[in-house]
């Protein structure tokens, strides 16, 4: 069921997409080669708290037999990881990686959801490209985020540019509705047809979140039941915010 949130739940979401703009704040100013994924982790649950927020994805069950609890406070995913991984005292980031981050903050009922790739010091040009090629897919997409257009214009924006630069994007996994609970209707694939799925209505708060390979789009899951990678060892990123429907064009709630 898709909701329609009122001014007063707007209100809320717009206070829980702030912390995680603030605690992307903090991770960018502090994200660097030589640190471990566990200490990006601790950063951006300590911000949260110190904000009146908690970390939604920590003890997050998805509702899938035999799928764990996610076990800390942010995904940090590196390189061929696509999403979801999990951080680790063990995985030191290293000069030339990129690091998909996503971070979802709880705050007074509601969540907050973005996601942002980091270029840790110099990188090939193609890997750059990648990461900017995702983060417009989003802006791409967004242009048709407005009352009477359909989920599918959306989605259709977002695979035929990321096409057109050459990549893939990621078929199992999409966007999704977001307020009280982290994952709510509609789904937003990557991918579509335009004019079709659910027509656009203001107070409508929804993820949109381009996850875009440099390779191939086939996926892997690690044996943590968590870790998605390529399957071809090529490099992955990730873009994401929170954005609310409004009258006119989109606000997007995860960006100060």
């Amino acid at each position: 069921m898709v909701t329609i949130k009122s001014k007063r739940e707007i209100a809320l979401m717009q206070e829980a997409c702030k912390v995680v703009a603030l605690t992307y704040q903090k991770l960018e100013k502090e994200i660097n080669a030589g640190m471990t994924t566990w200490e990006l982790d601790k950063i951006a649950e300590n911000t949260m708290k110190q904000l009146g927020a908690i970390p939604a994805q920590k003890g997050y069950n998805p509702g899938i037999k035999g799928v764990p609890q996610f076990p800390a406070s942010i995904c940090v995913s590196i390189n061929d990881e696509v999403i979801h991984g999990i951080p680790s005292k063990h995985r030191i980031i290293k000069e030339g990686d990129i690091v998909s981050i996503d971070t979802v903050a709880l705050k007074d009922g509601f969540n907050g959801d973005a996601a942002r790739t980091f270029v840790i010091g110099k990188v090939p040009k193609e890997t750059q490209r990648l990461v900017d090629v995702t983060k417009q897919a989003f802006y791409e997409g967004i242009k048709y985020a407005k009352p009477g257009y359909r989920i599918g214009d959306i989605s259709h924006a977002i695979g035929e540019y990321v096409h057109s630069q050459g990549f893939s994007v990621v078929q199992e996994f999409q966007g999704h509705g977001i307020g009280k609970e982290m994952h709510e209707d509609p789904g937003i694939p990557n991918s579509g047809k335009a004019g079709r799925g659910l027509r656009l209505e203001p107070g409508m708060t929804l993820a949109v979140e381009p996850m875009v390979i440099q390779g191939k789009s086939n996926i892997l899951e690690l044996d943590d039941g968590w870790t998605i990678i390529t399957e071809d060892g090529s490099l992955a990123a990730h873009y994401e915010n929170t954005i609310l429907i409004t009258e006119k064009e989109p606000k997007i709630l995860t960006i100060l």
